[in-house]
């Protein structure tokens, strides 16, 4: 597998990274993964594949995926708050499928929030089915929050 996919802009995570990351992160949800969380991806490179997308020189997203048994799971995808609205999810989204056909899998699974609709219209167009409900899944202002679960077919 290359560094670079087709999305000129996306390149694979280095440990380097992570302080942007982060920014972009905290920027983007209320209830942000951790900094452990990506440094333990980081750490298992046969598990994990992790990428960030940069856009004139700046952080503008990333990526983190598993892969394993001809299935990808996509953990976290964000395209950070001043790239939002401009057709870079979809890109994005579409770059992780890509990278999930190139560790051999023939499905994809994602959760996302209940209460993200923008997230769950996306999902919907580019082929996802909701295959599931995991309930209390997220972190929420008050408690927690049910996830769908979502799979599409890439091959």
């Amino acid at each position: 597998m290359t560094d670079k996919l087709a999305l000129k802009y996306l390149r694979k995570m280095i440990h380097a990274d992570l302080e942007n990351v982060m920014q972009g992160e905290l920027a983007s949800y209320p209830h942000p993964w951790t900094i452990g969380n990506f440094e333990d991806c980081l750490r298992n490179r046969r598990l994990f594949s992790c990428w960030v997308f940069e856009f004139d020189e700046k952080f503008a997203g990333h990526v983190m995926l598993s892969t394993g048994a001809g299935e990808a799971h996509i953990l976290n995808i964000c395209v950070y708050p001043d790239y939002q609205n401009q057709g870079w999810g979809r890109k994005l989204l579409a770059e992780a499928e890509l990278i999930a056909k190139q560790h051999q899998a023939e499905n994809c699974i994602l959760e996302v929030r209940k209460s993200n609709k923008v997230g769950i219209h996306l999902y919907h167009s580019e082929g996802y089915n909701e295959i599931g409900l995991r309930k209390d899944y997220y972190p929420a202002k008050k408690g927690r929050e049910d996830a769908i679960v979502m799979a599409k077919t890439l091959f």
